[in-house]
């Protein structure tokens, strides 16, 4: 959905009162009765995260007689094109609704808002300072983040039981290699340890490779970025590598597939475990059969133990906003601790908020929340969505790459050298 409705809506209302014999002559987003009107897109989609943003403007418009807040509702197939279009013709909603790996090209192209010197002081401290990085391009800070997800291992928790092999734990994980010996103990007849959802490789790799000390990104002095792909960089995509090449534990079939993908294949039996966002919980727990006994388990760990990237959902305001004020104070009441819980629960994510991670609600048994909650203190910014020319170098460079290494067709040397030589190249035309 496009996010033009408030110049569309004021030229609607011009024309009626041209027609009127009335002139025109208030500005978009605030009425002759002085009421500011915003606009929020949101790209919530679950029902319960629908509901949960519906419902908090709602009470925020019963409460803010003279700021009230249209839901505009966004989509995160179309979100980076649309707005693009949006920005460029005048017509962006006032609250935006992204996350923080899609906001480079919008920050330094001058479309947000720098929220420095303008959020409360309640929500900068409540936020660690490791999500705000996420939101940090330069020296400004474009976006809140609110809520992330961990990487974990979703896994048949029958399969496990009667295999008897040692289930990790956040205090005691698994490492690369014994995971790798693991899923290749669980495989044979038809079925194996692991499926790898990889149809989009790039974020599961740079992320996960955070646990064993992999950057891949690195910036000088001078502020350019170089690629560097060195032994920490490979521990992650090597074991992958290798369950589906060499150890025949991880099935190749899936390599392609997105992670609603191996679902069907998880309940059937065939795979004994799926690394996947913790918030696919909630397609489990609609789709699995009744019976079907599953658990979170936290992500391999390595050098540096359970660290993970994230890129957070975040809420940005735009930079032609004629209303940054009125913004901001609608995002930090949609982020208050509670409210922030509900959004969490709506997504089945995790809050990056101090206060709300200490809801119970978040650290139940019950579909493995606690789980998740356990790993929160580990997430740290994504090594890549800073970087200028990200963007082409995933989908021109990295991407294929990172296919064709996974299915075998090319070996660690030539990712490598196409990781850095051509990546490098795609890099320098945006630091010039």
């Amino acid at each position: 959905m496009r996010g033009g409705g408030r110049a569309a809506t004021a030229l609607v209302a011009c024309t009626a009162l041209l027609l009127g014999g009335t002139g025109c002559t208030s500005g978009v987003g605030e009425g002759d009765d002085g009421r500011v009107t915003l606009e929020f897109q949101s790209l919530a989609w679950q029902k319960e995260s629908v509901d949960a943003n519906r419902q908090l403007v709602k009470e925020w418009n019963a409460t803010h007689p003279d700021v009230q807040v249209t839901y505009v509702q966004g989509s995160w197939e179309s979100v980076h094109d649309q707005l693009l279009t949006a920005f460029e013709g005048g017509e962006a909603p006032d609250i935006i609704h992204d996350a923080s790996d899609d906001l480079a090209d919008f920050a330094y192209g001058g479309y947000l808002a720098d929220l420095r010197g303008r959020l409360p002081g309640r929500l900068k401290s409540d936020i660690p300072q490791r999500s705000w990085e996420t939101a940090t391009f330069g020296d400004g800070v474009y976006g809140v983040p609110f809520l992330q997800e961990p990487r974990v291992l979703v896994a048949n928790a029958t399969w496990l039981e009667k295999s008897g092999v040692r289930v990790p734990t956040p205090k005691r994980p698994w490492t690369w290699d014994e995971f790798r010996q693991i899923t290749k103990k669980l495989s044979g007849k038809g079925r194996y340890g692991v499926a790898w959802p990889l149809k989009e490789p790039v974020s599961a790799t740079l992320n996960l490779s955070l646990s064993t000390g992999g950057q891949l990104f690195h910036r000088g002095t001078d502020g350019t970025v170089r690629i560097r792909f060195g032994p920490a960089d490979e521990v992650m995509p090597r074991t992958v590598h290798d369950q589906v090449n060499t150890d025949r534990g991880a099935s190749a079939t899936t390599l392609g597939m997105g992670g609603s993908d191996t679902l069907p294949g998880f309940f059937a039996g065939k795979y004994a475990m799926v690394p996947l966002g913790f918030s696919y919980r909630q397609q489990i727990v609609q789709q699995a059969p009744k019976g079907f006994d599953w658990q979170v388990l936290p992500a391999p760990a390595g050098a540096d133990g359970l660290t993970q990237g994230v890129s957070p959902q975040t809420l940005s305001v735009a930079e032609d906003s004629p209303h940054k004020k009125e913004a901001v104070a609608f995002i930090d009441f949609l982020l208050r601790p509670r409210n922030m819980v509900r959004l969490a629960l709506g997504d089945w994510m995790l809050p990056t908020g101090t206060q709300a991670l200490k809801d119970p609600a978040l650290h139940t048994t019950k579909n493995d929340w606690a789980a998740g909650t356990a790993l929160a203190a580990h997430l740290r910014a994504a090594p890549a969505p800073s970087v200028r020319g990200y963007p082409e170098w995933k989908d021109k460079v990295a991407t294929p790459a990172l296919q064709e290494y996974y299915s075998g067709a090319i070996g660690l040397d030539e990712l490598r050298r196409r990781l850095v030589d051509d990546g490098n190249l795609v890099l320098a035309r945006y630091q010039r």
